[in-house]
């Protein structure tokens, strides 16, 4: 069975095909899907869409690109949301520092330090974004000392050194399909380096479709291929892998099956 541990079933993208992905997904090896919110509109949709599906759960919260129009009464809706008995993280939060429009690195420090704080209050999981902003998402999560608070890093693209820090703090990694690409060597060497019980795998689709179908619209059934690179990696069953991932994803999570 295989887990995607973050996709964005809700996206837009899917709304032409969302009836018939599910099909497909009912009928393939992949048991769940994480829907993620990125503000508090696409939060209610990915909760509406754990309500719908049998296979999807959600988790909601602000994409750091977003948290310029994040105000206490969004986050405090946005939070209530995690009551939801198939509401089981918070996120996608974090610092994203590649475009020049987003907010300025300030405020997404702050509201980045607020979500966590929160999440921590509510025992919740959180699963983080990072983009051109490693040192200061590590040195928040480090500073902040979360204790027994989960943390997921999404689509991590760092170095292996880096990788190695955030699971002595604790958290886990989670691999996306630009693994399967050429110039995939920091991620290549971060598999290498961080222990099958600490790695997660997802799509992020509609984004970031994998080898062989880099350029096209990616959906959570190619999570498959990203476990496959990892088996190939590492040297070990394909099986293997997605057994230990689904494992890994459903502990993280709180879900009993």
């Amino acid at each position: 069975m295989l887990f995607d541990s973050h996709c964005h079933f809700t996206d837009e993208g899917f709304d032409d095909c969302r009836e018939e992905l599910a099909e497909k997904i009912r009928s393939s090896e992949l048991k769940f899907i994480a829907d993620i919110g990125t503000d508090l509109e696409t939060s209610r949709k990915a909760v509406a869409a754990a309500e719908k599906y049998e296979f999807c759960y959600a988790v909601v919260g602000w994409h750091p690109s977003e948290v310029g129009r994040l105000t206490d009464d969004l986050l405090a809706q946005t939070l209530e949301l995690y009551k939801h008995p198939k509401v089981v993280a918070v996120g996608e939060i974090g610092l994203d520092y590649h475009w020049e429009d987003n907010p300025h690195r300030g405020l997404q420090q702050q509201w980045l330090r607020e979500l966590l704080l929160q999440a921590a209050r509510l025992g919740a999981p959180v699963c983080v974004h990072t983009r051109d902003a490693d040192g200061d998402t590590f040195d928040i999560l480090k500073e902040l000392a979360l204790g027994k608070t989960k943390v997921l890093m999404h689509c991590y693209s760092g170095s292996a050194e880096l990788a190695r820090q955030y699971v002595k703090l604790g958290a886990k990694i989670s691999i996306a399909g630009p693994v399967t690409y050429k110039n995939a060597r920091k991620t290549v060497e971060t598999i290498q380096a961080v222990d099958l019980s600490d790695l997660l795998i997802e799509t992020d689709s509609p984004y970031l479709a994998p080898v062989p179908l880099r350029g096209k619209q990616n959906t959570p059934l190619n999570v498959e291929y990203v476990a496959r690179k990892i088996a190939e990696i590492k040297g070990i069953s394909y099986e293997e892998v997605a057994e230990a991932t689904f494992r890994n994803a459903c502990e993280f999570y709180g879900i009993n099956i």
